[in-house]
């Protein structure tokens, strides 16, 4: 059922709060639906390929090391005592991802501000929010956080626009788009004065040039896909590996024989592809806890979503992620934390049932990224760092913040 209304953008468009479009902006592609929608993507595809995905490695490795230095240091600090880690995650993640997305064009100061007030954007796109801007509330408060990232945004592809034109190297998704555009517009300028151009100069995708502020917007939505929901994986699978040492020891082994015994060996494709046992913690814990388990989607005219009932134009229809990857028959034991079932079993056939990063033509742009670096997350630390979980009752309940975490609750002495 899932699946049906995923794959049914004749009846059905992605729905957010009234309030998204004030905080993200109503020109946003995230808006578009149709011949529009599809069209754009083409765009961005290119971002995403494996060649793209390479150059972005060293950014993300830069990132990791320094915060799991922190991270130590933080610990050393704190006596050894347990402490909340999720916001020590969620900065982390944030920065990996301005890393990757803008490069060094933002300051560290300013991922930080940006990984401390992206909870307000999260917050004032919550259902029960207003749909209207009042001041001192969720979506005041949510709509000022948005402003100052798309201003930072903004700012970060003026300079990529600059150094490109002179020549600098790609090292993130907005240089490789602006590349992109640049590169189009001399094709273009050459064809309309009747240039004689190789074919080996003509872009794969032709693009228009796009304004500081509309990269800015597209570059804010990639954050959006990506802050909570790497936030909740992250957190989960620290977790779920202090909990399980006999996995995270398999983790560690794989990472460092991969190497040859030197966990100094940067990331490369060809590693992150060989992490056989690695992937499968990583999809398993997507399939365990999947961050997004809810997509709202609205009704543009009358569906048939079954042969008895049909859902009225203007209505919201939300297909749950979650049934599908613990439905008993694709996953036997769902509520079991098994990785073998992606090695041994026959977890990869289940297709159908791997709904993590949807289907359709709303699928995720960055789900194969999204996967690699949660992969080379987890296999560094296991390498750089030890870890241990102080269980309360809840931990293993869980709490919606847009994606989910691991419910929090503090207990005296614990």
């Amino acid at each position: 059922m899932a699946r049906k209304v995923f794959n049914s953008p004749t009846f059905v468009k992605p729905c957010v709060v009234d309030v998204a479009h004030k905080l993200l902006r109503p020109t946003n592609w995230v808006f578009l639906d149709g011949k529009a929608h599809i069209e754009y993507r083409k765009g961005l595809n290119g971002l995403f390929t494996r060649q793209a995905l390479e150059i972005y490695l060293p950014g993300q490795e830069e990132v990791y090391k320094k915060y799991f230095a922190k991270f130590l240091e933080i610990s050393e600090e704190n006596g050894g005592e347990p402490k909340p880690w999720m916001p020590v995650f969620r900065e982390l993640m944030c920065a990996v991802s301005c890393r990757t997305f803008v490069g060094h064009y933002m300051s560290e100061r300013v991922v930080k501000k940006i990984a401390h007030d992206y909870y307000l954007i999260t917050a004032a796109l919550e259902l029960v929010n207003f749909p209207i801007i009042i001041p001192f509330t969720k979506t005041w408060y949510g709509k000022k956080a948005a402003d100052m990232v798309l201003d930072e945004f903004t700012k970060c592809a003026a300079k990529s626009k600059v150094r490109m034109a002179a020549g600098g190297d790609i090292t993130c998704i907005m240089d490789a788009w602006i590349k992109n555009m640049q590169d189009s517009a001399k094709y273009n300028e050459k064809i309309a004065k009747g240039i004689q151009v190789d074919e080996s100069e003509k872009p794969a995708i032709s693009l228009r040039d796009f304004s500081d502020f509309e990269i800015a917007q597209t570059v804010f939505t990639f954050l959006f896909a990506s802050q909570d929901a790497t936030s909740s994986a992250c957190t989960w699978l620290f977790q779920t590996m202090a909990d399980r040492p006999d996995l995270l020891a398999k983790v560690r082994e794989e990472n460092l024989r991969l190497r040859g015994g030197d966990k100094n060996v940067p990331f490369s494709m060809d590693l992150l592809e060989s992490m056989t046992y690695t992937r499968a913690i990583v999809k398993e814990t997507l399939r365990y806890r999947p961050p997004v388990i809810m997509v709202p989607y609205l009704v543009k005219k009358d569906f048939p979503v079954t042969e008895g009932y049909t859902v009225k134009k203007g209505s919201m229809i939300i297909p749950s992620v979650w049934p599908a990857t613990h439905d008993p028959e694709a996953y036997p034991n769902p509520d079991t934390f098994d990785p073998e079932r992606w090695i041994t079993g026959d977890a990869e056939k289940q297709v159908k049932n791997w709904l993590v990063f949807g289907t359709g033509p709303h699928y995720c742009l960055g789900q194969t990224y999204a996967q690699l670096n949660l992969m080379a997350m987890i296999g560094k630390a296991s390498m750089e760092l030890d870890w241990v979980h102080y269980p309360t009752p809840v931990s293993e309940d869980i709490e919606v913040f847009a994606t989910i975490f691991p419910q929090v609750s503090f207990y005296p002495g614990s």
